[in-house]
């Protein structure tokens, strides 16, 4: 495997800032017919979701907190990637529901990792079960990265490789998801667009990456070593 290593936490806002006050009159019908047709602005639709996070924080984040508990019972990629960390690293390497926090996020995505702070999750990003497994599963692959291999966060071939590897096996580049979820319509060579893109956006948000064209050069250069490796799994899972 090529070097790879855990990227910090990715820049999140998980606490509203202190002056955060609800205004209920971007969270309307109208704007939310208008986004479904279209003729929404961005500047609308940014409105309209910030208004409805606030208003269900407290019910995103406790649903948050329900699916996760039971996805550590009972999901068994959860179990699975628990059980690898900790046996790399012992108790001070377990990821339980401890350091995993369901937050509401005021950035555009759904978790994040830092070897300190633990897991975040993004509650209003994740109101689906599935779609938390992923987030998780993709975080804790990062967490496996991070005490199974040399850590550089100033590598960015570093950073390219383990969120190549966590894209490919957290099942968050399943056809399905991909399809239905966002709207991304190719078939062959599906999996690996979906990587390539998602790990070149992820490279984007590190102040080390100029632009999407130095991010995508620096996933090519690592790309064949850390596609194919699939630890600790035996395959790609999902």
């Amino acid at each position: 495997m090529a070097d790879t290593t855990q990227p910090e936490a990715a820049s999140t806002n998980p606490v509203p800032p202190p002056n955060a006050t609800i205004d209920p009159s971007f969270y309307t019908w109208t704007t939310l017919f208008k986004s479904l047709i279209g003729n929404a602005t961005n500047e609308e639709i940014k409105s309209y979701r910030q208004q409805r996070d606030l208003l269900h924080e407290e019910s995103d984040c406790k649903r948050c907190e329900e699916n996760k508990d039971w996805l550590f019972q009972h999901s068994p990629i959860i179990t699975f990637l628990r059980t690898q960390i900790r046996d790399l690293g012992g108790e001070n390497a377990d990821i339980n529901s401890k350091n995993v926090r369901c937050r509401r996020c005021t950035t555009d995505q759904t978790g994040g990792f830092d070897s300190n702070y633990g897991i975040l999750i993004c509650a209003n990003e994740t109101r689906r079960r599935k779609v938390l497994e992923d987030t998780m599963a993709h975080e804790m692959i990062h967490a496996y990265d991070h005490v199974r291999f040399k850590v550089d966060r100033w590598n960015m071939k570093h950073q390219a490789c383990t969120e190549i590897r966590a894209s490919v096996l957290s099942g968050e580049c399943r056809f399905g998801r991909e399809v239905l979820g966002r709207k991304q319509w190719k078939i062959t060579q599906q999996l690996q667009e979906c990587v390539r893109r998602r790990a070149t956006l992820s490279l984007m948000n590190r102040p080390e990456i100029k632009d999407d064209v130095h991010a995508a050069k620096i996933v090519n250069e690592v790309w064949e070593s850390c596609f194919n490796d699939t630890r600790p799994f035996d395959e790609i899972y999902k």
